[in-house]
């Protein structure tokens, strides 16, 4: 017995399991609010351990002062709203290694809960090495997330404009939407303005009519014979002019995006390679903004050639994930990182799901988004959403597809590699000759051979 308790006296923190070690000596926890800040740093620091600072610019620094003060390096926040966003920069900027984590992942498991119990646990969890941080890309890449964001709500808040012109339209009779598939395109546009000012005859209107559209004029007049009432002309007037407001503010900002990109530093000075009819319909923003020139010398490899993922989807994964890929180790961590990879819950030995969890991660959102966009494609990656869907139904094929689609994306960014397209036929071929060699392969285990057949 004495011996086991000099054996105890003499343990030394080495030879804890790592989990228990004290990683981070100097770690303070704090417990972000909206407008407070509660703030715990390790016993005997200073006074108190526990400070609640006001969320003032001005309190701000002082609490970084105070964290200054008591030799704290590191530090863990919870992410609660966008609350975090100033603090994180500032502490950033004050040399502080700031780790940002879920707070779903770091509850208190003693049932209590006040935010000095939150902050002081989050300060534990963090001295002893147990919290894992959240990816935050750097500056560059969050200028550019700003715009996207921003130029995501400007196109939300346009297509609500183009609903109530449609509703004003349809309340009136004129099944405009009918005949033609944009009421926002050449045609819809010039009639839609027409109206506005004023013109009620049928055949007039459909004069308006580009000689593109694929409806006649006769088709376009007996659709615009309608009931015009005043006030859903008012309805339509204003949706109109708010629909080309917001149409002029997301020209705006791609023009902000394109300035952005040509400030940031290049990788070659070369033009990409000239691509096909699929790469040239999808390499501008809507407002003709060149993307894929501005990648290509900023990223040195044509990311335009993965099918599925035109100017807009490209700048968004760009926004949210940038075009450096060691934060990740390698293309499983990425996938899993989007919850794009089969999950795991095992009990007793037994596999008891595999489904995918959930995320409202904005790049796994882009990846099935361009996923989705290759039902038709006569890609190999076409092919093999076919495939799976035909197997599992469409929300798997989707889910498998954005997979392949992020870990090509992964290679091409992390080993400068090239992506060659096989096509439809080839990914078919390769695919029954696999079929072949495993059947083959189960056929010689139970003692038979396959013939081919006359």
């Amino acid at each position: 017995m004495a011996k086991r308790k000099q054996r105890r006296k003499g343990l030394a923190v080495t030879d804890l399991p790592e989990h228990l070690q004290h990683v981070n000596l100097n770690a303070a926890g704090i417990d972000v609010g909206s407008d407070r800040h509660v703030v715990a740093v390790p016993a005997g620091r200073d006074e108190v351990s526990v400070r609640e600072f006001e969320a003032f610019t001005t309190d701000l620094n002082a609490l970084a002062d105070w964290l200054t003060k008591c030799d704290i390096t590191s530090v863990a926040m919870e992410s609660t709203g966008v609350y975090w966003i100033p603090l994180f920069e500032l502490l950033e900027q004050r040399g502080f290694e700031v780790k940002l984590v879920d707070a779903r992942q770091v509850k208190n498991v003693s049932g209590r809960k006040s935010d000095v119990l939150d902050c002081q646990w989050l300060q534990q969890l963090h001295t002893y090495g147990l919290l894992a941080g959240a990816f935050r890309p750097p500056d560059q890449v969050c200028v550019l997330r700003g715009y996207m964001r921003q130029r995501e709500m400007l196109v939300q808040a346009s297509s609500m404009h183009i609903q109530h012109m449609q509703k004003a339209l349809q309340q009136m009779n004129l099944l405009l939407h009918n005949v033609v598939s944009d009421i926002t395109g050449v045609t819809g546009m010039k009639i839609i303005k027409a109206i506005i000012t004023g013109e009620r005859d049928p055949q007039v209107l459909a004069r308006q009519r580009d000689q593109r559209c694929h409806s006649s004029a006769a088709t376009i007049a007996k659709s615009l014979l309608g009931n015009y009432r005043e006030e859903h002309l008012f309805a339509l007037s204003q949706a109109v002019s708010l629909y080309e407001t917001y149409q002029a503010k997301i020209a705006d900002c791609e023009t902000a995006i394109a300035r952005y990109l040509g400030s940031q530093p290049t990788r070659t000075d070369e033009e990409p390679p000239p691509g096909d009819k699929s790469v040239r319909n999808r390499d501008r923003l809507r407002g003709g903004v060149d993307v894929r020139s501005q990648l290509y010398k900023m990223t040195g490899v044509d990311l335009f050639n993965l099918p599925g993922l035109a100017a807009d989807t490209l700048l968004t994964l760009g926004g949210e994930v940038g075009f450096d890929m060691t934060p990740w180790r390698s293309e499983k961590h990425f996938t899993s990182w989007l919850s794009l990879c089969p999950g795991t819950k095992k009990s007793n030995g037994k596999v008891l799901s595999r489904k995918t969890k959930r995320s409202a991660n904005r790049a796994a959102a882009a990846f099935r988004i361009a996923a989705a966009s290759l039902t038709r494609s006569q890609t190999a990656l076409g092919a093999f959403y076919r495939r799976i869907r035909a197997r599992v139904g469409p929300a798997e094929a989707i889910t498998a597809t954005a997979r392949k689609l992020a870990v090509l994306y992964y290679s091409l960014l992390k080993h400068g590699s090239a992506y060659v397209e096989i096509g439809q036929t080839a990914y078919e071929q390769k695919y029954q000759q696999r079929r072949l060699n495993s059947i083959q392969k189960q056929a010689l285990a139970m003692g038979y051979q396959l013939i081919l057949a006359t």
